[in-house]
């Protein structure tokens, strides 16, 4: 990773499994760039293959925003026609099918602006929690931009075709309220409070059976394709009752403790 994109994004190994990766651009409210994108993905992409990690949190720096998409200083040098921008959408869209990909339970920590491309990245985690000053949209008509397919795609899932055009049509930026009735956001809490809460969702989720969030993530995406289940894909539902976390779950429920998994 080159030196800039280990500036741009920072990570964090926190205590359970949980990881935190900023977005650290605060100067320019953790607007994206070609190097940030890039080392976004190779970030979640290192992580997916780690099986320690229980939970990634991803934030923006300081308190200000999320991220307001890209820096539109980087156009006239790095998406000025339509080959650069092939190639920069390339990267972006390389990080976007990681997330997707991600093994791991993700939990957007939204405090401020979350706009544009930072709208993308905080749809394509699992949760969303925000504070509630916090603002979202789309207002790419302004700059002559479509969002493209890889880009809309986890958008389109949270709030179907009428609510995407509503927000891609119009390019209106709307408030953490509006965003929880589309179905933008997971939870709204006061905006002193979003950092704690965030980190409470992910330490519940961190607690649980890290092979049962990993499957529970993997059949909901599968039943999102519509497509008809094969009798290989329901016999994996029963997979868990050979694991290691099954035994130690049960058992400690009758034993009135807290479970610890170890993710076998």
């Amino acid at each position: 990773m080159i030196k800039d994109a280990i500036d741009e994004l920072l990570m964090e190994r926190g205590d359970g499994g949980i990881v935190t990766l900023t977005l650290n651009r605060p100067h320019k409210l953790n607007a994206m760039t070609k190097p940030l994108w890039r080392a976004l993905g190779e970030a979640v992409g290192e992580l997916n293959a780690d099986d320690t990690v229980r939970c990634i949190v991803i934030r923006g720096a300081g308190d200000k925003a999320f991220s307001p998409g890209n820096d539109i200083s980087e156009f006239e040098t790095e998406r000025s026609n339509v080959d650069q921008a092939r190639a920069y959408g390339a990267i972006m869209h390389t990080t976007l099918n990681a997330m997707r990909a991600c093994r791991h339970p993700m939990v957007a920590l939204i405090e401020g602006i979350c706009v544009g491309g930072g709208l993308e990245i905080a749809a394509n985690c699992d949760l969303r929690i925000c504070g509630e000053s916090s603002r979202f949209g789309a207002p790419i008509k302004n700059l002559g931009l479509v969002m493209a397919y890889p880009e809309i795609e986890a958008l389109f899932r949270l709030v179907g075709r009428a609510v995407a055009l509503e927000i891609l049509l119009e390019g209106r930026i709307f408030g953490a309220q509006e965003a929880k009735e589309k179905g933008l956001v997971t939870r709204i809490v006061p905006d002193d409070q979003v950092e704690t809460e965030a980190y409470a969702t992910a330490r519940r989720i961190a607690e649980g059976a890290p092979l049962v969030a990993r499957w529970h993530k993997k059949f909901v995406a599968r039943l999102e394709s519509g497509a008809p289940l094969t009798p290989e894909e329901l016999e994996e539902g029963y997979a868990c009752y050979g694991t290691e976390d099954f035994r130690t779950g049960y058992r400690a429920f009758l034993d009135k403790e807290k479970p610890k998994f170890e993710g076998r």
